[in-house]
C-alpha cells in the first residue's frame, strides 16, 4: 500500500534539496540572503592564474636546486656532469639542456659561496 503523504513529503523534500543545491534559500522578502550573495558574487582571478603561479614555483626551485648543487660541487665539476649527461640518451639530454648553467643560477651560486664562506 502506497502512503500518499510520505510521497508527498518525499517530492517536497527533493524540491528543497535542489532549490538548495541550485543556491537558493528560504529568504524573507527584502534580506541579503544567500540568493543575493550567489548573484553578486564576483569571480576570483585565481581561475586565470590557476596554472601560472605552480609554474613558476617549480621553475624558481629547480633553478634554486640548481644553484646550490652549482656553488656545492663547483663550477667545473658541474659542467663535466652536464656534459656528460649530453652523452647519454634523450631524457638525460633534455636533463642536461634543463641543468645546464644559466646567468641566473651562476648568480644565486656565487651569492650562496659568498653565504657558506
Amino acid at each position: 500500500m502506497v502512503d500518499r503523504n510520505l510521497q508527498n513529503f518525499y517530492g517536497r523534500l527533493g524540491r528543497i534539496e535542489r532549490i538548495h543545491d541550485s543556491g537558493g534559500g528560504f529568504e524573507a522578502e527584502g534580506t541579503l540572503g544567500m540568493s543575493y550573495y550567489n548573484k553578486h558574487r564576483r569571480r576570483t582571478r585565481v581561475g586565470r592564474r590557476g596554472w601560472l603561479a605552480p609554474l613558476v614555483l617549480i621553475v624558481c626551485t629547480v633553478v634554486a636546486i640548481k644553484a646550490l648543487v652549482h656553488s656545492v660541487v663547483g663550477p667545473e665539476t658541474y659542467s663535466e656532469r652536464v656534459a656528460a649527461l649530453q652523452s647519454g640518451t634523450e631524457i638525460e639530454k633534455f636533463a642536461a639542456y634543463v641543468l645546464q648553467a644559466d646567468p641566473l643560477t651562476v648568480g644565486l651560486s656565487s651569492q650562496i659561496r659568498q653565504f657558506t664562506r
